[in-house]
C-alpha cells in the first residue's frame, strides 16, 4: 500500500512537470512583450484558481505572520517568470529550460543555509558539474551574444525559483497549495498590471488561447500540483525529480516549433541533468 501511494505521488509530480514544461514552447510562441505575457498569465490563472477555491470551499485565510513570506514568494515567482521568458525570447526552448534547471543544485546548496538542514559536500561536486554544463550552453562570454544573455537570465531565474520554493516549504504544510499559489498570482498581477497599459498589450486579442493555456495548464494546474508535492517530498527531492521537465519541454519544442537543439546544447543539458539524476538516486537511497 505504501509503495502504491509513493508511485502515485511520483506520477502526480511527473504530471505537474509535463504541464509546467509547456511554458517553454508557449513562451516562445506567444508574441507579446514579456511583462505583458506574465501579467495576463497571472491575471487569468488567478481568476481560474479563485473560482476553483470557491467551488471547493477552500479557506483563503492566512496568518498575519505568514503574509510577508507569501508576498515575498510572489515577488520571487514573478521575477522567476519574467527572467525565464526573457531567456526564452533571447534563445530557444532548450537553452531557456536547461539554464533554469540549474535550480535543483542551487536549491541543494541553499537549503542547508535557509532551512538549517545538514550540508553535504557532494553538492559542491554536483555544482561544478552544473557549471561545466553551463559552459557548453554558452557559446562565448560575449554579453552582446543573445544566448549568453539568455543563460545568465536563466540562472537568475533559477535562483529566484529556488528561493521561492525554499521559503514556501515552511508554509505549505499550513495551507492549501491552491490558495498559496493564488496569493502569489495576486502579487505578480499587482506588480505587472501597470505594464499592461504601458506596453503594447493589443496582441492578447489574437493570442488569448495560448495565453489562457499558459494560465490554466502551465500555471493554475501545473504549479499547484508541484506546490502540493512539497508536502510529500523535500524541496531538494521534488526539484530533482522534476529534472524530467526540460526533456518534456524540448520534445514539445521540437514537435510544435521545430526547434532542434545543437550538439553543444545537448552536451550541456546532459551534464546538468546528470547532476540532477545523481542527486535523485543518492537522495532516494
Amino acid at each position: 500500500m505504501k509503495n502504491t501511494q509513493h508511485l502515485r505521488n511520483i506520477l502526480e509530480l511527473n504530471l505537474a512537470m509535463l504541464f509546467i514544461s509547456t511554458s517553454g514552447a508557449l513562451g516562445r510562441y506567444i508574441d507579446m512583450p514579456v511583462p505583458v505575457i506574465i501579467g495576463f498569465r497571472a491575471l487569468m490563472a488567478g481568476i481560474l484558481l479563485y473560482i476553483y477555491c470557491r467551488w471547493k470551499k477552500i479557506s483563503f485565510r492566512t496568518g498575519s505572520k505568514d503574509r510577508p513570506t507569501i508576498i515575498l514568494s510572489g515577488i520571487l515567482m514573478g521575477l522567476h517568470w519574467v527572467t525565464y521568458f526573457y531567456a526564452l525570447k533571447l534563445s530557444n526552448v532548450a537553452i531557456g529550460m536547461l539554464s533554469i534547471f540549474t535550480y535543483p543544485v542551487i536549491t541543494a546548496l541553499l537549503e542547508p543555509v535557509l532551512l538549517k538542514t545538514k550540508f553535504q559536500k557532494v553538492h559542491l561536486l554536483l555544482a561544478v558539474l552544473v557549471l561545466i554544463g553551463i559552459y557548453f550552453l554558452v557559446p562565448d562570454l560575449d554579453f552582446n551574444n543573445s544566448y549568453t544573455k539568455a543563460v545568465l537570465l536563466g540562472v537568475i531565474s533559477a535562483i529566484c525559483y529556488s528561493l521561492r520554493n525554499l521559503i514556501m516549504k515552511t508554509k505549505v504544510g499550513n495551507y492549501n497549495g491552491s490558495v498559496l499559489m493564488w496569493y502569489q498570482l495576486v502579487v505578480v498581477t499587482i506588480f505587472l498590471m501597470p505594464f499592461l497599459f504601458i506596453m503594447d498589450s493589443s496582441g492578447i486579442k489574437d493570442q488569448w488561447l495560448p495565453t489562457l493555456t499558459l494560465a490554466l495548464l502551465t500555471t493554475a494546474i501545473g504549479h499547484t500540483l508541484f506546490l502540493e508535492s512539497f508536502k510529500r517530498f523535500s524541496i531538494t527531492t521534488a526539484s530533482i525529480i522534476s529534472s524530467v521537465q526540460p526533456v518534456y519541454g524540448i520534445i514539445i519544442g521540437i514537435i510544435f516549433l521545430g526547434e532542434i537543439p545543437v550538439f553543444s546544447t545537448i552536451i550541456g543539458g546532459v551534464l546538468i541533468l546528470t547532476s540532477v539524476v545523481i542527486e535523485s538516486i543518492r537522495t532516494y537511497k
